[in-house]
């Protein structure tokens, strides 16, 4: 199944809100080309969830960990990781394997080690610069219920 949004920067807070009341899974891979809005929606999914935090792109840490309180984020970028040995060598199995959310932006290098269901989002912009975002389900969970501040 696949939901799709359609949505200008001024709306992504409520859009983020109806995705998180959508997904089946805390592990959310992304998938847009450059500069197509993937980390500031990671940045609105993470606002939505919690206030607390502040959202910066892990270009250069490869991840960036952001506390819910009673539950962890991850929020990953994988731009400059090149192959499944490389992500291995800074213990992404150890991530993959936790129970807390994982936001991965450029996921092809690991998503043969991803153990669980998980959903998908594309982001492509449009000519007047609003967004298409494509949710799609790859298990058969059920709506998980995050807490949304």
């Amino acid at each position: 199944m696949t939901l799709t949004y359609n949505f200008k920067l001024n709306q992504i807070n409520s859009v983020a809100k109806e995705v998180l009341a959508k997904i089946q899974s805390k592990t959310i891979i992304f998938h847009g080309d450059m500069a197509s809005g993937k980390t500031t929606f990671i940045k609105a999914l993470v606002n939505v969830m919690s206030k607390n935090n502040v959202v910066n792109s892990p270009t250069f840490s490869i991840v960036n960990e952001y506390d819910l309180g009673s539950d962890l984020i991850y929020h990953f970028d994988l731009y400059r990781i090149k192959n499944t040995a490389e992500a291995l060598d800074f213990g992404i199995e150890d991530y993959l394997d936790s129970a807390n959310w994982k936001f991965i932006e450029w996921p092809d290098t690991v998503v043969d080690l991803i153990n669980e269901d998980y959903d998908i989002i594309e982001i492509t912009v449009n000519p007047d610069f609003s967004r298409n975002l494509k949710l799609k389900f790859t298990g058969k969970n059920t709506p998980i219920q995050p807490n949304i501040s």
